[in-house]
């Protein structure tokens, strides 16, 4: 493995490098063109995080891409993409799980982009607040799963406001999207995002067309008649920041099964040690949990799904019972600022479809739209795939 630090503008940047089936780095351009390379990089800058604004927030930033894609010099044209997670899992975990065939980044990077996923503050590898290392401030049913010496329940919070807005979630996407562009020396690209990335990445898309070439979103969230503008109160009042352990995330995705054979049992163990992973203080508190930050949220709704201009493919699995298909079709019929946009029902699929059987149909149709603005040849309208 190498490492090394450059600067970017006001951005620091630390990055390790790992080439597939060459641990020490140090095959050369020429002669591994072909081998799939692993970035992990942090891009710092001041947070705008109300738990902690001011302070020096570092975003980790994942990439993966055939080398023969990044070479020097190499035209990327709208070859590159950024994925942003939802609320609870991080994005390397979301979107590149270590379990054969299940990344959905390696898939695209194998097609020729160069794919790359972040996480905003509070999740994963990125910074998280420091009222977030503190079990007092998760709300009293919370505190009342773990026992002492950990916490004697109850006990009382330092902090009783959310740790993050949406606000600062796009200020950390559009951090992650200005690096990305001067990096690869381009001016568009394409996010992809999920649950509450959909929200993450079209909320910032809304008012940044000129830096997004296309959206492609799995399970959306989106509220019709959400307020436009931020709550009297902002953060809003309540805990910092929550907590699911592996019985809550395996109980979570159990009721949303609907069809034999659905997802394969050994890959949510995969997900779970991933996701322990990317949070080395969490996994040690009782059996192991993964934290997130409380998101205040705001400003994307009608009106704003009115303005987003560029192509939108949506994604719904029939069975997804933490956004709703009709909450994502209402979207659907909202974006009412393009031509180009497809919806897709996808057939035997939850709100986690990137980890389950029909996770390829969701793949190639998103490479598809990528490539051809279309899938199964549609380039506007309804349809049903995975059935």
């Amino acid at each position: 493995m190498t490492q090394w630090r450059t600067y970017a503008g006001a951005a620091t940047l630390v990055a390790a490098v790992c080439l597939s089936g060459t641990p020490t780095g140090q095959a050369s351009a020429a002669d591994d063109r072909g081998q799939l390379v692993t970035i992990d990089r942090y891009v710092s800058r001041k947070s705008t995080a109300p738990s902690m604004a001011g302070q020096t927030s570092a975003t980790f930033v994942r990439e993966r891409a055939r080398l023969s894609t990044i070479a020097a010099g190499a035209p990327l044209g709208d070859r590159v993409v950024l994925f942003v997670h939802g609320a609870g899992t991080p994005a390397e975990v979301a979107f590149d799980v270590p379990h054969p065939d299940y990344s959905w980044m390696t898939f695209l990077a194998d097609a020729g982009y160069d794919a790359f996923a972040m996480d905003v503050t509070g999740y994963g590898r990125s910074t998280r607040p420091a009222v977030m290392n503190d079990p007092c401030n998760l709300t009293a049913a919370q505190q009342a799963t773990f026992t002492p010496p950990l916490v004697a329940a109850p006990c009382t919070p330092s902090s009783t406001q959310h740790a993050t807005t949406i606000a600062s979630d796009w200020d950390d996407v559009g951090a992650v999207v200005d690096y990305v562009r001067a990096l690869r020396r381009v001016d568009k690209v394409s996010l992809i995002g999920w649950s509450l990335g959909g929200t993450r990445s079209m909320g910032y898309a809304a008012t940044h067309l000129d830096t997004v070439h296309k959206l492609i979103e799995l399970a959306p969230a989106y509220g019709r008649t959400a307020p436009s503008t931020p709550p009297a109160t902002n953060p809003a009042d309540g805990a910092p920041f929550n907590t699911q352990s592996r019985d809550e995330f395996i109980a979570n995705w159990d009721r949303q099964v609907g069809c034999t054979g659905q997802y394969e049992p050994e890959v949510k163990d995969a997900v779970w040690s991933a996701m322990l992973a990317s949070d080395p203080v969490g996994a040690t508190w009782g059996s192991g949990v993964r934290r997130a930050p409380n998101t205040t949220s705001w400003g994307w709704n009608q009106a704003a799904a009115a303005r987003i201009t560029i192509p939108v493919f949506l994604v719904a699995g029939v069975h997804d019972k933490q956004v709703a298909p009709e909450r994502v079709r209402d979207l659907y019929a909202d974006l009412t600022g393009t031509t180009e946009k497809v919806f897709v029902d996808l057939g035997c699929s939850s709100h986690n479809a990137m980890w389950e059987k029909n996770r390829l149909v969701l793949f190639r149709a998103s490479l598809e739209w990528l490539r051809q603005t279309s899938v199964n040849g549609t380039k506007q309208g309804m349809l049903s795939l995975g059935y």
